[in-house]
């Protein structure tokens, strides 16, 4: 039986989506970050690690459906998995699969094997010293439990084949820990830094790596969500309402 829970769209009513009603709920930053990959990835296997409601591999599978590819989620908790495998079926998307899994421990799932994904993307939760949501979902998936971003980073790298893509989306002050890690073991470093309008700080930013490259890292054009009226600006309703990726968009 699923957990009390609404029925919710993304993408402009593109995609349907079930989420708990006293929990983690999906944010823009899924969308955003499920619109990096860019749309000529054909006969993938993509893993979503820390899965959430499923928005990220939602809206990828929405853009990549003709695509012959395949999407796994790994999710801690076990009502979002059976959430997202419900949203999974009622959009039509049999090529996408969530499994509850602690990516802390050995993985006991049969599609999943170190060094065998094309694709690795991640919304990793954002700090080990904010103060805990009271809701246990929520704290769940936002603050890092005996897990930090680095031993995150590495399960990421690990599961990507030599060459691979890495995608996440951070706050602006990880960004310092994340190129630190990523040295000398990813290269083709990316960063895409969003405000919420123009003249603002920069509260996060997207990152794609490739494993084992050497290229060097380039800064992307800046990403401003909405105009002076607080309304989205154009670039921002075509992520997060008409589904386009930012290689369509940046020219990236």
């Amino acid at each position: 039986m699923l957990a009390n829970h609404t029925n919710d769209y993304l993408l402009d009513k593109k995609i349907k989506i079930f989420q708990p009603v006293d929990g983690y709920r999906a944010s823009s930053d899924a969308v955003l970050l499920s619109a990096m990959p860019e749309n000529n990835l054909k006969n993938a296997r993509i893993l979503d690690v820390g899965s959430g409601t499923g928005a990220i591999s939602l809206c990828l599978a929405h853009r990549l459906q003709n695509n012959n590819v395949q999407i796994y989620g790994l999710e801690l908790q076990k009502e979002l998995v059976e959430l997202s495998n419900e949203s999974a079926k009622v959009n039509g998307f049999d090529f996408v699969r969530f499994y509850q899994s602690d990516i802390r421990e050995k993985m006991e799932i049969p599609e999943y094997k170190p060094c065998s994904f094309d694709v690795v993307i991640s919304n990793p939760p954002y700090s080990e010293r904010d103060m805990p949501s009271p809701n246990i979902s929520k704290a769940t998936a936002h603050n890092h439990h005996n897990f930090d971003l680095n031993h995150w980073l590495a399960f990421c790298l690990k599961s990507l084949k030599p060459f691979g893509k890495l995608y996440l989306v951070n706050r602006a002050e990880a960004l310092s820990d994340i190129c630190s890690f990523l040295q000398g073991k990813a290269g083709n470093i990316t960063i895409l830094p969003i405000y919420s309008k123009q003249e603002q700080i920069a509260k996060r930013v997207i990152v794609s790596a490739q494993k084992d490259s050497k290229a060097p890292c380039r800064i992307l054009p800046s990403l401003i969500m909405h105009d002076t009226n607080g309304k989205y600006s154009e670039i921002g309703d075509k992520v997060l309402r008409k589904g386009l990726s930012f290689g369509e968009l940046l020219n990236i």
